[in-house]
C-alpha cells in the first residue's frame, strides 16, 4: 500500500492540464480584477469614447467615403 502512495505522488502525468486551468484561472482573475480600468479605456468615461470609439468613427469614416466615390 505504501508504495502505490508514493507511486500516486510521483506519477506527473496531469501535472501539465492543472498547470493551463491554473493560467487560466490566473488570466480570468487579472480581467476581472482590473475590469472597470479596461472598459474605462475602451469605452472612455461616459460610454460613448474611449479606443473603441475612436476605432468606430474611423471605420465609418472609411466606409461614408468608400459609398460616395
Amino acid at each position: 500500500m505504501k508504495q502505490k502512495i508514493i507511486a500516486y505522488f510521483k506519477d506527473e502525468s496531469g501535472q501539465t492540464s492543472t498547470e493551463y486551468i491554473l493560467l487560466v484561472a490566473v488570466a480570468a482573475a487579472i480581467v476581472i480584477k482590473f475590469k472597470g480600468a479596461i472598459t474605462k479605456q475602451l469605452m472612455g468615461d461616459d460610454g460613448t469614447g474611449g479606443i473603441l470609439g475612436d476605432v468606430m468613427g474611423g471605420v465609418s469614416k472609411n466606409i461614408q467615403s468608400d459609398l460616395l466615390q
